[in-house]
């Protein structure tokens, strides 16, 4: 049997695909909704690689209340990095939406497109990836991270007291599962 060849489907994945195959218990309201989902998603992605173009670029957009204008326009304004990893080890690492580290503070700004209300805990999780990554303790480094969500911004200055219990548990529970790998083998 010679099988088509479906090259244009490389690394696609289909909505409808086996892999998620949850779909064949929805009903046509369900399936709406998620895909209504699905497409959020992939508009998600697209604001955040237009804003990092945008970002890299120097291009500011409009003055307004509007999320992505007011992103973009801070990102540039802070001169920061846009989609930046930050690793600690193989099972925890992340990507910040835009980071700036100048003059002892921290800043990390988080771009949300959907509808579920973000929460602070990612960027606290980055702000201690960070610290582990570059050796820096919370005590002696001001951070202030932001969420824009909603045509709003939620701005947050944690203390080192919200930081080092996210640190301990990252390192600990990266030992975990390094001796659940290593038991494996």
């Amino acid at each position: 049997m010679n099988f088509n060849r479906h090259f244009e489907l490389e690394g696609k994945h289909a909505f409808l695909s086996p892999s998620q195959y949850h779909w064949i218990n929805y009903d046509e309201n369900k399936l709406i909704n998620s895909y209504s989902n699905f497409r959020a998603k992939e508009r998600g992605t697209r604001l955040h690689a237009f804003a990092k173009e945008c970002i890299e670029l120097g291009i500011k957009l409009p003055k307004s209340k509007k999320t992505l204008n007011m992103y973009v326009n801070d990102a540039i304004g802070f001169k920061m990095i846009p989609e930046q990893p930050l690793y600690f080890s193989e099972n925890c690492f992340g990507t910040a939406d835009a980071i700036v580290f100048k003059n002892n503070l921290l800043r990390i700004h988080d771009l949300k497109s959907g509808a579920t209300p973000a929460s602070m805990n990612q960027l606290l999780v980055y702000t201690a990836l960070f610290c582990l990554e570059y050796e820096f303790d919370p005590k002696d480094i001001d951070a202030e991270l932001r969420i824009y969500q909603h045509d709003e911004i939620m701005i947050h200055e944690p203390c080192a007291d919200d930081i080092f219990p996210i640190m301990d548990k990252i390192v600990a529970f990266d030992k975990v599962i390094r001796n659940l790998r290593e038991e494996k083998e």
